[in-house]
């Protein structure tokens, strides 16, 4: 168990590589859905077809990278963290709910927003040379955005599930 006198070198290196990655796939996957979020809205507020369509090009990308990356550090570092630390899920109160909380942007994102983006992508190759943006674009985007949000709301409060270990 962590923190116990019997931990050697290469049990808390272990557990410092998996925290590390853990650490890093959170950076890289809430900077993304944030940071996304921000020049998106930037990219919409300009009217401008060839600009958002960049932008909507952009949020495929960043996603598969970013998020998508981030979500597999995530998932092996916390995973790694719990089985080098002998931690039982069931019987962690902070490590389920903070699991709760990330399955359920994922739902999220894998039933909505994903759908949704590929939808608006398709929409926006039609108008990326300076056509109009059609009506459902524009429906599509206010789904996005309010699901958007709120599943960056979810793995914010999973921050603080994680840090107060509540």
């Amino acid at each position: 168990m962590l923190g116990s006198d019997n931990w050697d070198g290469a049990l808390m290196l272990t557990y410092a590589t998996f925290k590390i990655l853990h650490v890093f796939g959170v950076v890289l996957f809430l900077g993304n859905i944030i940071v996304t979020g921000v020049w998106k809205y930037r990219a919409d507020v300009t009217g401008r077809p060839e600009v958002i369509a960049f932008a909507q090009r952009l949020v495929t990308l960043t996603d598969w990278v970013f998020t998508f990356g981030g979500v597999v550090l995530i998932l092996i570092g916390g995973f790694g963290m719990v089985q080098v630390a002998g931690l039982d899920i069931a019987q962690t109160p902070w490590i389920r709910h903070g699991l709760i909380f990330f399955g359920l942007s994922g739902i999220i994102w894998a039933l909505i927003l994903i759908p949704v983006q590929i939808m608006q992508a398709r929409l926006a190759r039609g108008f990326e040379a300076g056509g109009a943006i059609p009506d459902r674009y524009w429906r599509l985007n206010r789904q996005w955005y309010i699901w958007g949000s709120i599943a960056t709301v979810l793995p914010l409060l999973n921050i603080y599930v994680m840090v107060q270990k509540v």
